[in-house]
């Protein structure tokens, strides 16, 4: 089923979207009701993805687990090994030096930066009021050739290199089918710095009564993104705790 056709099945089954103004809400609350309604959202105690990378023509494929409790981890297979990034057990989180190929405990700021984000399990959107944030409508922009609606999205503020700065994010929704095509963020630390990050979204398909992409981007905005296809996606996987515990047999000195 191609691209648009998947969204023509996605406007059947949403509410009649003229009848919705242009305000922040009321946009955010058309895309929940498009991509299978909040509460579904809110029943969701953890997600699976299986993807695929291509990086200089080789195909990387990646594995990524999120849990409702904030446990997570993003598996990469790389010649036979697995490296491990964003790995969070509950207490601890750690990633795999693509250097040393040893586990090594985050910093306390990187810790705490990611922590802000626990939150914010399967939507930012989800009671974005009751979590401190704010929304504001921006507007129409055109995205890849696509009319879409511009909000933007204060979220808790972070700390850099010891400072508190603006957690801001702008969401385009696709202003035919309420669904975010793009999310633009500023690089706030690394040679990226000031400049703005783009993730792309679509081919929306459904999974167990939930629309999600499966055809994705990231990178920085003009400078190139790297594309992600999304192979499958399972809802409420079994997991075991081993999967997010740190390996302490792998710890170096800037792990211990």
């Amino acid at each position: 089923m191609s691209y648009f056709s998947k969204f023509i099945t996605l406007i059947a089954l949403a509410i009649t979207i003229s009848n919705y103004g242009q305000t922040a809400d009321e946009i955010i609350d058309a895309y929940h009701e498009n991509i299978g309604g909040i509460d579904k959202l809110k029943a969701i105690n953890g997600i699976k993805l299986t993807l695929k990378i291509n990086q200089g023509g080789m195909e990387l494929p990646i594995e990524v687990i999120e849990l409702k409790d904030g446990r997570q981890m993003t598996k990469i297979t790389f010649q036979g090994q697995e490296i491990m990034q964003g790995v969070y057990d509950g207490t601890t989180l750690w990633s795999t030096n693509f250097m040393t190929m040893q586990a090594e405990k985050s910093d306390a700021e990187a810790l705490e930066n990611f922590k802000l984000g626990l939150n914010d399990f399967m939507d930012d959107f989800i009671d974005y009021k009751d979590k401190g944030y704010t929304v504001e409508m921006l507007g129409v922009e055109t995205i890849d050739g696509t009319e879409a609606y511009k909000i933007k999205l204060i979220k808790e503020p972070m700390t850099v290199e010891g400072q508190l700065v603006d957690d801001v994010n702008f969401y385009y929704f696709d202003k035919d089918n309420y669904v975010p095509i793009a999310v633009h963020t500023e690089v706030k630390e690394g040679p990226a710095k000031g400049m703005m990050a783009e993730s792309t979204m679509s081919d929306y398909q459904e999974v167990d009564g939930i629309y999600f992409p499966f055809s994705m981007s990231q990178g920085v905005k003009d400078q190139g993104a790297q594309p992600v296809t999304v192979v499958s996606i399972e809802l409420n996987p079994e997991v075991t705790d081993d999967m997010f515990t740190f390996p302490d047999s792998m710890k170096t000195d800037g792990g211990k």
